[in-house]
């Protein structure tokens, strides 16, 4: 891939998902605030200027948002929550905090990706969970 110009951290929920960018060229970190849609975050993060990186964390919402980045030709890197380098001192938690490390770390390498699924794969992990689920009810 050629050098990155935009990187992307989104810290994402079902309803919402804030997206810190920042602008290599020119060093500009902005924030912007979007729906929770999947298909909402990839075309704004596809309309930056590229080669666009992006990362958010593996989490309840799946992999739909890592599928549609790909499909707008952004490269993205999902990242193990439990992996991530937090400070000490680093306990007030806001959507706009988290976003903005997420683009720092993802800038400094420090992230550990996790391998996105594929749409069956992801089915067949689903379809287990809820036989574990209904076994153990």
């Amino acid at each position: 891939m050629a050098q990155v110009r935009t990187f992307v951290g989104l810290d994402v929920h079902v309803g919402q998902t804030v997206a810190a960018v920042l602008d290599v060229g020119s060093g500009e970190l902005r924030r912007q605030r979007l729906s929770g849609k999947a298909s909402e975050v990839a075309g704004f993060v596809g309309g930056l200027e590229g080669p666009v990186r992006a990362t958010y964390e593996a989490g309840p919402t799946g992999f739909a948002l890592a599928r549609e980045l790909a499909a707008a030709g952004v490269d993205c890197v999902v990242c193990a929550p439990g992996l991530i380098p937090r400070g000490a001192s680093d306990r007030i938690k806001t959507d706009q905090r988290d976003a903005e490390r997420l683009v720092r770390l993802l800038m400094a390498g420090e992230l550990r990706p996790v391998t996105v699924p594929s749409l069956e794969e992801e089915g067949l992990r689903d379809l287990v969970r809820r036989e574990r689920i209904c076994a153990a009810s």
